[in-house]
């Protein structure tokens, strides 16, 4: 099967689940698998990725993770079509190296991480990802553990607003926390829909800009599911587990997810300032990594036009070197 034939194959079926795979030709195009290659999709999904390598790539094998045990379900029909090239594993991408080493997929040849909500996630409204439904206000990618609700009704007001402003962006985030906290003395916020009409009680912004609870929406998304120490330590695993010569694919939607992978490749391929001369018992890092993208590939109009997600998402791309990862140093306190 041709590229141009998988991804139209892989496009036609993510429609009628009303998810489409952001830059999925490039990503394809980015990994560029050949032979009996051992990939990991660390964010399984849809599984939009995962069906364009396997279609690309007839010897390919693909171990997809994905923390949410509605996609592992959705997917299972997947595993026979592929006669033994794919395998499903419930758990958290950040656990990649753990999860690779169990199924025997140390080393890998390539992997993709999409990072961020899913578009079947958004579109459930008793997930409560978002303010278009009117839901639980809950937001656990993996079904389990605290909520955003409880965040919402326990949190301190001064550490609510830090984490709506470290996490959204939110610039009236001190505003919105104590909006929140003199709502929830007279009743519990619960769904969706009071979270949002009380931000925009407090939170006013043109007509034709984005919804005013959005950047908390974020924010508490985020630190329910602990997004952005969930991508360091994805990070750190694909280095760990990866071939020489091997890929490392990642798709972000928002600054804050892109900072982290943008550096962590420059830190790895000696793009960022050394140790100091004044430090001559300083070692430098090894180059685990050579970018093989100096900007953020971008998609392009004819993709923002079908699928307006696709605007904000930007993809980095490294290969790794035959370099060893450094090892984290213990110190000891006192």
């Amino acid at each position: 099967m041709t590229v141009s034939t998988a991804l139209s194959h892989v496009r036609a079926d993510d429609a009628s689940q009303r998810h489409i795979p952001v830059l999925l030709e490039e990503v394809v195009a980015a990994l560029d698998l050949t032979g009996p290659a051992k990939v990991i999709d660390g964010t399984f999904g849809a599984g939009g990725y995962t069906r364009a390598l396997l279609d690309q790539a007839s010897e390919c094998q693909v171990m997809a993770i994905d923390r949410d045990p509605d996609a592992i379900a959705a997917g299972a029909s997947l595993v026979a079509s592929y006669g033994g090239r794919l395998k499903l594993v419930q758990g958290q991408f950040g656990d990649l190296g753990d999860l690779a080493e169990e199924n025997d997929f140390v080393p890998a040849d390539a992997v993709v991480l999409d990072i961020g909500v899913s578009s079947m996630q958004i579109d459930d409204p008793m997930r409560g990802f978002s303010f278009r439904f009117d839901g639980p206000l809950d937001m656990r990618m993996a079904q389990a553990g605290e909520s955003a609700a409880d965040l919402v009704n326990t949190m301190e007001e001064g550490a609510l607003a830090d984490l709506i402003y470290r996490y959204g962006e939110e610039r009236r985030s001190r505003a919105v926390a104590k909006a929140i906290v003199a709502a929830r003395r007279i009743a519990p916020i619960t769904t969706t829909k009071q979270l949002a009409e009380l931000i925009s009680t407090v939170v006013h912004l043109p007509p034709d800009s984005i919804h005013p609870a959005t950047r908390t929406f974020q924010a508490l998304r985020i630190a329910v599911n602990d997004e952005l120490g969930e991508l360091e330590r994805g990070l750190a695993a694909a280095e760990k587990i990866l071939a020489p010569g091997g890929r490392l694919a990642v798709v972000t939607f928002h600054s804050l997810e892109d900072r982290i992978v943008k550096q962590f490749i420059a830190d790895r391929s000696g793009e960022t300032p050394g140790p100091s001369r004044h430090m001559p018992t300083a070692q430098p890092r090894a180059k685990t990594f050579v970018n093989l993208a100096r900007k953020a590939i971008v998609a392009g109009l004819v993709e923002t036009r079908a699928n307006p997600r696709a605007r904000s998402a930007k993809l980095r791309v490294a290969e790794r070197t035959l370099a060893a990862p450094d090892k984290p140093s213990h110190r000891g306190r006192g």
